[in-house]
């Protein structure tokens, strides 16, 4: 898991965790697994556990779309630059290729 994966993972568990969120053990949840996910997007997210120990967070299509926010693609990260406009002057060297020996 990257860094950054890691860092909004406990964003999103701190924030369960304030909300005061169900937690559901990984058998009940597989049992009711209609039940948590429209817990989840009746009351916000819902926490799996696996042997006592915090696993999956269960989160709406909605919840996601606002953590996960707008990822620009590259031509739009490039127009939103703060180089643009900004004039590189990019001359070839004209010399000729150095000798090797194979």
């Amino acid at each position: 898991m990257t860094k950054a994966k890691r860092r909004d993972f406990l964003n999103l568990v701190r924030l369960v965790r304030r909300l005061d969120i169900r937690r559901w053990q990984l058998q009940e949840a597989k049992a009711r697994l209609s039940e948590v996910v429209k817990a989840a997007e009746r009351h916000g997210p819902q926490e799996i556990t696996v042997r006592g120990e915090l696993a999956v967070v269960v989160v709406s299509h909605k919840d996601f779309e606002a953590l996960a926010g707008h990822k620009p693609s590259f031509v739009e990260f490039m127009r939103h630059s703060p180089l643009v406009g900004v004039r590189l002057r990019l001359e070839r060297n004209r010399e000729r290729p150095r000798r090797t020996t194979l």
